[in-house]
């Protein structure tokens, strides 16, 4: 199949699952078409054999206040669709990309491309729910052939918040466990945690729903009845705050901010305890990935996060903003080793049914399924 790709192509996690998807889908033999602004962040590590990036290039005209992406990347795709012969575009968060596809295939006029969006969470639960976009992510949904979402908390989400009739394919987000998975590396440990600290981590994109500020208040409890460090991984408009919260809190020593990085396998590997305290996540794809090299989470029970982890088993869940029950639930794995031990290993095996290769072949028979759909419709 000839895929048209459309995400951001930043840290957030929907860019990820697309340029991980696309990867994936071109070593199964796939043309893979990205479209976006910039190279997507996990594209620019290494080259990829049937993986073709197409900018989007924005004009600067002085009658326009405001940079028309959505146009720009809606010709972009006319473009792309028609040189490369394009089956299908799939479009990553649903603004503005499945609206830019809707107008595509609309010049196009050429009814043999499919739209397929996958939902995957503030553009659904926050972004989308504003009056300026409600009306136009409601019809881009309802006009694309095939919709899918990350989990059944953002499909009832959808339908609920949408009044939308459609079907909605749960289509969970994956991870590659060979390339996640925990490796020794005492050297790294002894650098980081000089005297046998425990290690915690957190990685996000430090916006507010990510509750960046109540991890270092967990820490805070933490590390008074457990020797142990903070780190954080992410950049984002979150971030001073959360330096100056750990400064007031005399916390700086133990806590560190990493900033943005591409690869932390390694982090993962010698940490004790994952933190994901969310106010909204519709899946907890950083979550996974902790999981995977064997890291208890903890994690508050919003969205999709109750669907992934299982309490009592690979890490505990405790309700939105009880910080108090979160630092408990900490101290008593960081405190009982045989405890954390069997958390660690079960998380790791819950990590396995998400394993890339399962859920990118779904993606293969969901696009298999559009396409035969839509050669049935179109038969006279």
């Amino acid at each position: 199949m000839n895929i048209g790709i459309t995400c951001y192509p930043t840290y957030g996690g929907s860019g990820v699952v697309a340029t991980e998807l696309g990867t994936a889908l071109a070593e199964r033999g796939h043309s893979i078409h990205f479209i976006s602004y910039a190279l997507p962040m996990r594209l620019g590590d290494r080259f990829h054999e049937n993986v073709t990036f197409h900018e989007v290039e924005i004009s600067n005209y002085p009658l326009f206040d405001f940079p028309l992406y959505t146009l720009s990347l809606a010709s972009k795709m006319v473009e792309v669709a028609k040189y490369e012969k394009l089956d299908i575009f799939h479009c990553h968060y649903a603004i503005p990309h499945a609206a830019s596809a809707y107008l595509a295939r609309q010049i196009l006029g050429d009814q043999r491309v499919r739209v397929i969006t996958t939902l995957h969470g503030t553009d659904i639960t926050l972004v989308g729910l504003e009056p300026g976009f409600l009306p136009v992510v409601k019809f881009s949904i309802e006009q694309s052939d095939g919709v899918t979402a990350v989990s059944r908390f953002l499909r009832e989400k959808t339908i609920t918040n949408y009044g939308i009739n459609k079907d909605i394919e749960v289509i969970p987000n994956f991870i590659n466990t060979e390339k996640y998975r925990r490796r020794s590396d005492p050297a790294l440990r002894s650098t980081c945690a000089p005297t046998g600290e425990k290690i915690l981590v957190h990685t996000s994109n430090f916006r507010a729903v990510k509750r960046v500020q109540d991890v270092i208040l967990i820490y805070d409890q933490v590390r008074r009845k457990v020797p142990s460090r903070l780190f954080l991984i992410g950049d984002g408009p979150e971030r001073s705050q959360c330096e100056l919260l750990a400064r007031e809190l005399g916390l700086q020593d133990g806590v560190r901010f990493f900033g943005k990085q591409i690869d932390f396998v390694n982090i993962l590997s010698i940490a004790d305890l994952f933190l994901m305290p969310s106010q909204s996540e519709s899946f907890g794809l950083s979550a996974l990935e902790a999981m995977a090299c064997e890291v208890p989470v903890i994690s508050s029970s919003v969205g999709g996060l109750p669907e992934l982890q299982v309490h009592g088993e690979t890490g505990f869940i405790a309700e939105f903003g009880d910080i108090d029950r979160m630092a408990r639930y900490a101290i008593d794995l960081l405190t009982n080793p045989v405890k954390h031990k069997s958390f660690a290993l079960a998380a790791r095996k819950r990590a396995m049914d998400f394993e890339a290769d399962k859920v990118v072949s779904l993606y293969e028979q969901y696009y298999q399924r559009i396409l035969s759909a839509s050669e049935v419709s179109v038969t006279p």
